[in-house]
């Protein structure tokens, strides 16, 4: 193979002589220049060569005709087509014993190891510019051996004996074959990180560290042929897959440690791809020290880095931080983060241009998302942050209507929008507790003062929000950066609802409009999917669902319903079945979960408040709305399922609520009960009697175990459904016939005679309303009140209205 070999090695790793390629142009110009194509005796030349590929006996043979191709057929001449037949003809054979032979050191081969290793990446690095021999079984068996180059730095002599020893002689006779039969397509499965970066690294004998003089850094060509194969794999549907599960993770950190040949330039570019979306948590969970390792690197050099340099590094480091709610808790991550706030610090005070200013403040933004305030620094640095990312949104968002933002402001803008929603909640929390001793916030000892001027700095750039959301057409609905501009409208909305409300009014039917076009999917969700993978990728695991929009929107929307002027306008907006839609859906998404008892959703206990409110306050709506009537037939069909879900008992308490609420508004039925009410009201009394403890000894009645854990949640909306049952049975007689079939009567009785008192004086009031209307409605109901109380001294007696109700004094 020698000769054929040093021939083809001279061709293919050096550019071929000037007048060659004039020759080459002068040639074939023409043709070129239309389109691409070889003339007739190219074609013929071209025709024996891939013949001679798929006829080659040896090695030899196959270089050759190698040779006579890239000599006369250069690869700018060569369609997708006719390169697909030359790589077919080549096939994957050859690189890959190329390899193994340079990593075992093979005497027999006639070429030194760092030749055949020049050889074997060169020919990879050509066949992986086709998308399908990139995902080919075989190549991908050679990406250990390509990482283990690239950690490692070149084959030596020494690493070559340091293996054979280490294995305990000779190289078996086909180790081509041994490559493939370790390292197929789904290698590496059981096995963790660390041994699949050895996988491919043990091949080049010792680490880096321990051979790491000038000499042994790896060639430049043989880098960037191996970097370009495993760019070219990363960029496959499944590619990410594929590299991860061979150990690229540890071996390109080990690259990056140990400063190998483009470790920096491809090397964290490549890291950079693979930590990007859906894979992050996964990478982060299953490669945490050899990641943590690289960020701590990475935020050394960034602080020591000055003027543009460390600006680029900004949007560097900002891929190689860990995702949220991992949990990566080490004093070396802490330290990492305050150093690097520490460097932003100047940075941020500086005089900056808004090109300059934007990967600040998306670092920023990230830090904020990991960390939260604590280590960012003095409170008036934490206003400092906050006023520049307000200042950038309003410059931003506050051009003339038609101007298109550019990409690179739309990711400034986000990123800004973060800090922004970071610091809603804190200033308003620490506006509400002024008046107390200590009062509590994220930011570190930040005053009323600065509080309210953060405040003011966040109204200005939401009212730039708001007039940028007033100019979106319907078909930008599906835009990703709309979506980004909402959610950040909306964590103000839910905070903050009286200030701008003029504005916040006047943008209602755009807010009820977006959400209604996403829930019902009439806006294109693709971009949107692959937005909420890269941004939130732990939120509803990184799917979109089309219910995203309105979920953000729900907090302030409750809010809203509950004031006469916004209600208003979402009444003529069709708000009521916009939310009657979102929960059919929630249900139909819940029911079809296999664990519906742990997977609660609060944004469906939110989507109740919000149509209570419209219960409450807009009796007439609710008695002519269809909708109301769609709900009652979710609820009757919910209910009988939710009170055997002790988990989810926050949801049952909203539904049995709204139910019941409903009902009190009904006029009584001229004929016989419908099936869905009787089957609601069943549930209902079911789900009310089981709060208090019938069995608790002599004393206040306690709550039942199974609804101590959210009483707290659960409590109110508890009195309001005997505060509305007792509506239901003077609005509808037959009710109270059903409380006493269901036992709920019995059992209310039973428990105040056992106790001496209730938890509070807001639930004593609850059920003696509850009783009053029934002794008032049906005189079975009254007359076993009335016994109850005359041979009871228990909590029963302490209620004067019921004593007057039922004749006992």
């Amino acid at each position: 193979m020698a000769d054929g070999a040093e021939v083809a090695l001279a061709v293919i790793t050096q550019p071929p002589a000037k007048e060659e390629q004039e020759g080459g142009e002068a040639g074939g110009g023409s043709e070129r220049d239309a389109g691409g194509g070889l003339t007739d005796s190219q074609m013929e030349v071209l025709e024996k060569c891939l013949h001679a590929l798929r006829q080659a006996q040896n090695d030899s043979h196959t270089l050759a005709a190698l040779l006579l191709i890239t000599r006369l057929c250069p690869a700018s001449q060569l369609d997708k087509p006719t390169l697909r037949r030359i790589f077919e003809a080549v096939g994957l054979n050859l690189p890959a014993r190329l390899l193994v032979t340079a990593v075992k050191g093979n005497d027999n081969s006639g070429l030194p190891p760092q030749e055949l290793l020049s050889l074997g990446t060169a020919l990879l690095a050509a066949l992986s510019t086709d998308p399908d021999m990139a995902c080919h079984p075989q190549l991908l068996t050679t990406i250990p051996l390509l990482l283990g180059i690239l950690a490692n730095g070149p084959v030596t002599r020494r690493k070559a004996e340091t293996q054979e020893q280490s294995q305990g002689g000779g190289v078996e006779p086909s180790p081509c074959d041994k490559v493939q039969s370790e390292e197929g397509p789904d290698a590496g499965e059981g096995q963790t990180s660390k041994q699949k970066a050895v996988e491919g690294s043990e091949a080049n004998g010792p680490s880096a560290s321990q051979e790491s003089s000038p000499s042994s850094k790896l060639d430049e060509a043989v880098a960037s042929d191996c970097y370009q194969v495993l760019t070219a794999v990363c960029a496959l549907s499944r590619g990410p897959d594929q590299l991860l599960s061979r150990g690229a993770i540890p071996a390109l950190c080990q690259a990056v440690e140990h400063n190998q040949t483009f470790s920096h330039e491809r090397g964290l570019a490549l890291l950079g791809l693979l930590l990007s979306g859906k894979t992050k948590d996964k990478v982060w969970s299953k490669n945490p020290a050899e990641l943590l390792a690289l960020l701590v690197r990475l935020s050394k050099d960034f602080c020591l880095a000055t003027g543009q340099t460390q600006l680029d590094m900004c949007a560097q480091l900002a891929h190689f931080l860990p995702p949220v709610g991992v949990s990566v808790e080490s004093e070396e991550l802490k330290a990492a983060v305050v150093r690097t706030w520490g460097a932003l610090r100047p940075m941020l005070q500086a005089k900056l241009t808004p090109r300059q200013i934007g990967p600040i403040l998306v670092l920023c933004a990230c830090l904020l998302d990991l960390c939260g305030w604590e280590p960012v620094g003095p409170p008036k640095f934490c206003c400092l942050l906050v006023n520049r990312a307000c200042v950038e949104v309003r410059m931003g968002l506050e051009e003339p209507p038609g101007n298109e933002l550019s990409a690179e402001l739309q990711h400034t803008l986000t990123g800004c929008y973060r800090i922004m929603e970071a610091a809603i909640e804190q200033a308003c929390c620490q506006a509400v507790s002024s008046t107390t001793v200590n009062p509590q916030s994220s930011i570190p000892s930040i005053s009323l003062q600065q509080s309210r001027q953060i405040l003011g700095v966040l109204e200005e750039s939401f009212s730039a929000l708001m007039y940028h959301l007033q100019q979106v057409d319907p078909s930008r609905y599906g835009d990703p950066f709309i979506f980004a501009t909402f959610r950040s409208l909306c964590s103000w909305l839910a905070e903050e609802t009286s200030c701008l409300k003029e504005e916040v009014t006047g943008l209602l039917p755009f807010l009820v409009d977006y959400s209604r076009s996403h829930l019902q999917g009439e806006s294109p969700e693709q971009g949107l999917s692959d937005w909420m993978a890269e941004v939130s990728p732990r939120e509803e695991g990184g799917a979109w669902t089309g219910r995203e929009a309105l979920r953000y929107f729900l907090p302030a929307l409750c809010h809203l319903s509950a004031e006469e002027g916004p209600r208003k306008v979402l009444l003529t907006l069709d708000t009521p079945a916009l939310l009657v839609d979102f929960l059919s859906r929630c249900w139909t998404a819940l029911k079809g979960k296999s664990r519906v008892a742990s997977s609660r959703d609060p944004s469906m206990e939110t989507a109740c408040s919000a149509l209570l409110n419209f219960t409450v306050t807009e009796p007439e709506r609710v008695r002519k709305d269809p909708c109301f009537r769609t709900l009652e037939a979710l609820l009757s069909e919910a209910l009988p399922v939710l009170v055997h879900k002790p988990r989810l008992l926050v949801l049952t308490a909203n539904y049995c609520t709204l139910g019941l609420m409903i009902g009190r508004l009904k006029a009584a039925p001229s004929g016989s009960v419908e099936a869905g009410q009787k089957r609601l009201f069943s549930a209902a009394l079911r789900f009310l009697r089981g709060a208090l403890d019938s069995g608790s000894s002599p004393g206040p009645v306690k709550v039942s175990p199974g609804w101590e854990e959210s009483w707290d949640e659960a409590a109110e909306l508890w009195r309001l459904c005997l505060q509305a049952l007792g509506g239901c049975v003077r609005a509808q007689p037959w009710v109270a016939a059903l409380v006493r079939e269901e036992g709920w009567l019995k059992h209310t009785l039973t428990t105040l005679s056992q106790c001496s008192a209730l938890p509070d004086q807001h639930t004593q009031q609850a059920l003696e309303e509850a009783l009053c209307a029934m002794a008032d409605q049906c005189p079975v109901c009254k007359k076993e009140i009335a016994d109850a109380m005359r041979t009871d001294q228990g909590a029963l007696m302490r209620m004067r209205n019921l004593k007057k109700s039922v004749g006992v004094k």
